[in-house]
C-alpha cells in the first residue's frame, strides 16, 4: 500500500505547480487568440503583482524582458503554448522573450535539464512544441519521465541519446537550473497549485498569472506592461 501511494504521489507531482484558469475561462482558451483584446490600463494588485526590487532573468541588453515560467509536464502550459507562440510574434523590437523552465523538483527538474541541454544544442526551436505534444497529445512520454526517457525523445530529433543525457547531468546545466531557481524565488513564483505555471514576468518587476481573466487577459496585460516599460525607459 505504501509503494502504491508513493507511485501515485509521483504521478501527481507534475500537476501540482500548474496554474489553471478558472473553470469558466478554461474552455475559451483555444479561441482566445481570435478575440478582441480587452481595453483599459492594467491595475496593480488586480491584473498583475508588483515585485519589490525585481530583476530580469537575463543580463540587460536595453530591451524589455518578458519571461515565461513554464513546465513541460504542466497541461496548462501545453494549452498556453499556441497562444504564447502567436503572441511572441507580435512583440515589438525593443522587447525580448525568455523561456524559463521551472525546476520545481522531481520530473520538473529533469524536463528543465532537457530544455537547457536542447537550448545548448540548438534543438529548442524544433522540439519545444513537440515535447508538449509527446506528453499531452500523443502521450508517448510520461509527465514523470526520467532523464533517459527525455534523452530518448531528443534523440528522435537529432541528438545523441547518451551524450544528451550526459549534458543534462553536467555542471553547466546545474548552473542553468540554479539561475532559474534564483529567478523564480526572487520573483515569487513558487511551485504550488495556487500560483505555479504558466506565469509571465515583465522586466523582473511584474508577475502575471491567468487569474480570473484567463490566458487572453494575461497576454494583454503583458503587452500593456511592455508598452509602459518602454515609455518609462524600463
Amino acid at each position: 500500500m505504501t509503494l502504491r501511494l508513493a507511485l501515485l504521489l509521483l504521478a501527481l507531482l507534475p500537476l501540482a505547480a500548474c496554474k489553471q484558469p478558472t473553470p469558466d475561462t478554461a474552455p475559451a482558451v483555444e479561441a482566445a487568440a481570435d478575440k478582441a483584446a480587452p481595453t483599459g490600463s492594467p491595475v496593480a494588485g488586480v491584473d498583475y503583482i508588483v515585485i519589490p526590487g525585481g530583476q530580469p532573468y537575463a543580463a540587460g541588453d536595453g530591451k524589455v524582458e518578458v519571461a515565461e515560467a513554464f513546465g513541460y509536464a504542466c497541461p496548462h502550459c501545453a494549452h498556453f503554448e499556441p497562444l504564447i507562440k502567436a503572441w511572441k510574434a507580435t512583440l515589438p523590437a525593443n522587447a525580448r522573450f525568455e523561456a524559463v523552465p521551472a525546476p520545481f523538483g522531481g520530473p520538473w527538474d529533469s524536463f528543465a535539464r532537457g530544455y537547457y541541454a536542447a537550448e545548448a544544442g540548438g534543438l529548442v526551436e524544433k522540439t519545444h512544441e513537440a515535447m508538449f505534444d509527446a506528453i499531452h497529445g500523443q502521450r508517448t512520454l510520461p509527465p514523470n519521465a526520467s532523464i533517459e526517457q527525455i534523452s530518448a525523445f531528443y534523440a528522435q530529433h537529432g541528438a545523441d541519446a547518451a551524450a544528451f543525457a550526459a549534458a543534462m547531468r553536467s555542471p553547466a546545466i546545474d548552473a542553468k537550473l540554479d539561475q532559474a531557481r534564483q529567478f523564480l524565488a526572487r520573483t515569487e513564483v513558487p511551485g504550488t497549485a495556487d500560483i505555479g505555471t504558466p506565469m509571465l514576468i515583465v522586466n523582473g518587476k511584474y508577475r502575471i498569472d491567468a487569474g480570473e481573466g484567463g490566458y487572453e487577459k494575461m497576454l494583454d496585460t503583458a503587452s500593456k506592461l511592455i508598452a509602459q516599460e518602454s515609455a518609462s525607459g524600463g
